[in-house]
């Protein structure tokens, strides 16, 4: 398998499992050899006075941390979209046949209820 698919590939799994927890972990220590790197990159650079101060320590986490986040947290703590609507992955509502739960069958059967047709569209103008 793909090192960098495995790591950005989401996981529809809920909750906390021993392979999210694995890939958590090699994100945050990747995150910080890459961090630490750009750190020392700046400071060999010569803006390490400026990296010692509040104001450019904000900058440097504003400018690495902030986007970055997004990388680790790809399946981490968002919520998972597999299954639709509010009834997620990990729910255990019954299921039929085709896949859908009582829930989302209702929620279909009841789309159009008490709205009218419109006037037909075909036909002369």
């Amino acid at each position: 398998m793909n090192i960098w698919r495995w790591l950005t590939t989401p996981d529809p799994e809920p909750g906390f499992t021993r392979g999210k927890i694995v890939k958590l972990t090699v994100r945050v220590f990747l995150f910080a050899i890459f961090a630490t790197l750009v750190g020392g990159l700046l400071r060999a650079v010569g803006l390490g006075p400026y990296l010692d101060t509040w104001w450019g320590t904000l900058i440097f986490v504003l400018l690495l941390y902030v986007p970055l986040a997004r990388y680790l947290m790809v399946d981490t703590f968002a919520p998972s979209r597999v299954g639709g609507g509010r009834l997620g992955a990990g729910s255990k509502a019954p299921v039929n046949k085709a896949g859908q739960t009582s829930a989302e069958r209702r929620k279909e059967r009841n789309r159009y209820a008490g709205v009218r047709k419109s006037a037909p569209k075909g036909g002369r103008r």
